[in-house]
């Protein structure tokens, strides 16, 4: 398929494990899209990812890579800690972003992030990526047509112990260098905070997509054998009561999904292990004709359909159901509340929290 002419220009910021995975196949597959430049500290790996995927430019110096005219946007693959910054770097160059999920780990720095992009006209959109596979999207079209009023959502999120064994035959073996920057603290180094960051953002960003915003959260947390566990009785905006369970990792297979009760339907999702790419089983049952539908779809390369979107929101203001810079604080925001409800033992708002490193 010819492409068409009008294109996004993309650089990417870090050349690691996320972006040889992801986001550099994903600038390959996407239509409106080139990959313009790829920039790593490390000029080894910058240099080999560049010229493997047929990068225009190589860059190891980021502020040189902004400075580069023909750049439109760039996508930030790098450790968490340095989302933030880096996207602030980027829209004081006039560059749109698309930062990777989380949107950063310190809410002062987000607000102020927010505030600069309100004087930038430019986009920013966080890598939520599963709002972006199709039974997802379907059960959000269902709740939104469908279901009628929501009563409860149940949400869960279960990473598995053998969860490497098994992506490690679907994901190529990734290229590494000594020099590639890493933060001050390995931040694997507190397993709770970095299974809340890199997994309880997608249960939570999934639960607002499909059941709007949170009001409050009232968690529990308990640790057993290295196996962590999160149980949060959450109030929707909706009026909907929730329940949503983060455990990592559970002595089984892959185990993540959702129901949703409505006075008209109910919806039922079983969402797989990401890098397998495949379209979550989502079943909806309309009370109206007494049926279940589902979709059959897999048109799942989820990190494609979302840098697709963000180039049509730039380029002729498509509609896109992305997370934005709201969207990624109210994640942000969220996680805060349920490590301060577990510290005090009860319910916390995300919306009264506005500053705290995560």
């Amino acid at each position: 398929m010819k492409k068409p002419d009008t294109f996004l220009q993309i650089g990417i910021l870090g050349c690691g494990p996320i972006a040889q995975f992801a986001h550099l196949e994903a600038c390959r597959k996407a239509e409106r899209i080139k990959l313009y430049a790829v920039c790593d500290q490390s000029e080894q790996l910058a240099r080999k990812m560049g010229r493997f995927y047929d990068a225009l430019k190589i860059f190891t110096e980021y502020e040189e890579m902004l400075a580069d005219p023909a750049l439109d946007a760039v996508i930030i693959a790098t450790s968490d800690a340095f989302h933030l910054s880096a996207a602030m770097q980027a829209l004081q160059a006039d560059k749109h972003v698309l930062v990777e999920k989380p949107l950063g780990t310190d809410l002062s720095q987000a607000f102020a992030l927010r505030e600069e992009l309100k004087h930038r006209g430019l986009h920013l959109q966080v890598g939520h990526m599963k709002r972006f596979d199709p039974g997802i999207a379907y059960a959000r079209e269902f709740v939104e047509t469908g279901l009628g009023e929501m009563v409860a959502y149940k949400g869960w999120y279960a990473d598995s112990t053998h969860r490497y064994d098994m992506t490690d035959s679907t994901q190529p073996i990734p290229y590494t260098s000594t020099k590639a920057r890493k933060p001050a603290v390995d931040p694997k180094a507190d397993l709770k905070r970095y299974f809340m960051l890199a997994h309880g953002c997608h249960l939570l960003d999934t639960a607002r997509f499909l059941a709007g915003p949170i009001r409050s959260v009232h968690a529990r947390y308990t640790i057993k054998d290295n196996m962590h566990s999160w149980f949060v009785d959450t109030v929707f905006e909706n009026g909907a009561n929730g329940h949503l369970d983060l455990t990592v990792a559970v002595r089984m297979d892959w185990h993540e999904g959702f129901q949703i009760y409505g006075t008209r339907g109910s919806t039922l999702g079983n969402i797989f292990n990401p890098w397998y790419f495949k379209t979550s089983e989502v079943r909806c049952f309309s009370e109206d004709t007494g049926e279940f539908r589902q979709i059959l779809d897999n048109k799942a390369h989820f990190f494609k359909n979302q840098l697709e979107a963000f180039a049509g929101s730039i380029l002729d203001g498509s509609k896109n159901p992305g997370a934005d810079i709201s969207d990624g604080i109210a994640s942000l925001q969220a996680m805060q509340a349920i490590h301060l409800s577990v510290e005090r033992g009860e319910p916390v708002e995300p919306n009264s929290i506005r500053e705290g490193m995560l």
